[in-house]
């Protein structure tokens, strides 16, 4: 028996605008109009015709043909404000009893890295609002870029979860397969789900690359493989962005057609289902332990934190934005923190990556900035407004400061 997990995840950041030095004083920091834009330009490629095609595939095979997403807090807020017609088809995915949905933070941050207790906070914010808008109780956990290490998975043991997504990186498994479940060193009673990069990448990164050998991948093909597996492991997790249908692989591929023929091929195998990650972790055992000290994600060819956290101006921006938590949440100022939480969003330090060999073209999807310098000097201008407005609020307190952008790029 093998089982087919598909997990998606759908993000849509709150884009700075180019924000500079004369700027500071006007607090509206957000690109409202290039972040309506993108979402209703995906929506239209991707989400509702996706959503649309999952409800058929839902319904044509009678609850055999499940799926799992984990939707950020920020993408919420953008089909709530741009586009409610998709929020309200996740509703009916919801509905089917088919579709399970994960807690992550809501922001789309990187704070376990920085601070546990904002970590727990964006974590139990997004659990609320899964709940309120899908009534699910997340009982697994996908963490911001699949980030993970035995840390994480200890942490995540205490919160109470059920199980944890992570990369099926080569040198943390080493001859071991992606396709059995496992448990970190650090966190016995939670179940490890690691991505098949391999098989999710031919789909996510492959499928329209002509120069492929396998290109075109065709359904009977891409089954035969899964089968494969059949006798050599439990799962084939299919990790990858949702937005791979559609917008990062355009309808004219064939992307769609290739996924509604699919469930029924697949599924032609008698031994052959399709689990979400909670049924995965119920139903199979850990085969052994892994030993994952140093962050893995799935990002990049590394799959480090390389990307986010690869130069000065990333790192020195995170350490001055997580500097300003304390004194942004002694204001109580519900806009203030809120503002602060979207800066936490990752991709704003992804956009000030200078990586720009083989995965260059990744790192400039969606970039709203020319070059990584002008995102680092914008977040920057941002911090120091925020540093002002921090101040005003708290006149008998010691100012808080920031560094400056030029103290880097000059």
């Amino acid at each position: 028996m093998v089982s087919v997990c598909f997990y998606f995840q759908v993000h849509q950041p709150d884009r700075l605008r180019h924000y500079s030095i004369f700027d500071i004083g006007n607090h509206d920091y957000f690109d409202h109009a290039k972040n309506r834009e993108v979402v209703q330009k995906v929506a239209k490629k991707c989400y509702i015709p996706m959503n649309k095609l999952l409800l058929k595939l839902i319904r044509q095979h009678q609850g055999r043909f499940k799926v799992a997403f984990s939707i950020t807090g920020t993408a919420l807020d953008q089909f709530a404000r741009y586009t409610p017609y998709v929020l309200k088809l996740f509703q009916e995915l919801a509905d089917t009893g088919c579709v399970e949905f994960l807690a992550e933070t809501y922001y789309h941050s990187l704070s376990f890295l920085y601070n546990k207790e904002e970590f727990d906070a964006q974590v139990a914010l997004h659990k609320a609002r899964i709940k309120e808008l899908f009534n699910q109780e997340p009982r697994v956990f996908r963490n911001t870029e699949l980030i993970f290490n035995n840390e994480l998975a200890h942490h995540l043991q205490a919160q109470g979860f059920d199980a944890v997504l992570a990369e099926g990186a080569d040198h943390i498994l080493g001859w071991r397969s992606p396709n059995f479940l496992y448990t970190a060193v650090t966190a016995p009673h939670i179940k490890l789900l690691l991505k098949n990069y391999k098989l999710s990448d031919d789909i996510a990164f492959r499928f329209s690359n002509k120069s492929w050998e396998e290109h075109p991948l065709t359904v009977d093909k891409y089954v035969h493989w899964i089968n494969a597996v059949n006798g050599n492991g439990h799962t084939v997790n299919l990790f990858m962005d949702y937005e791979t249908f559609g917008e990062h692989q355009w309808e004219d591929t064939g992307i769609f057609s290739f996924m509604e023929h699919f469930p029924s091929a697949f599924l032609a195998h008698p031994d052959n289902n399709f689990k979400t990650p909670s049924e995965l972790a119920a139903q199979y055992p850990a085969v052994g332990e892994l030993d994952i000290h140093a962050p893995i994600s799935w990002a990049d060819l590394e799959r480090d934190l390389s990307a986010w956290l690869g130069n000065r101006m990333q790192t020195t921006a995170m350490d001055e934005l997580y500097k300003l938590k304390d004194a942004v949440m002694a204001t109580g100022d519900e806009k203030i923190i809120d503002d602060w939480r979207r800066l936490t969003t990752s991709d704003h330090f992804y956009y000030m990556c200078t990586k720009w060999f083989s995965d260059g073209d990744v790192h400039k999807y969606f970039n709203p900035y020319d070059t990584p310098y002008e995102g680092y000097i914008a977040f920057m201008n941002v911090l120091n407004d925020f540093a002002l407005r921090i101040n005003a609020q708290r006149p008998a307190a010691k100012p808080v400061i920031t560094e400056t952008p030029s103290t880097l790029i000059n």
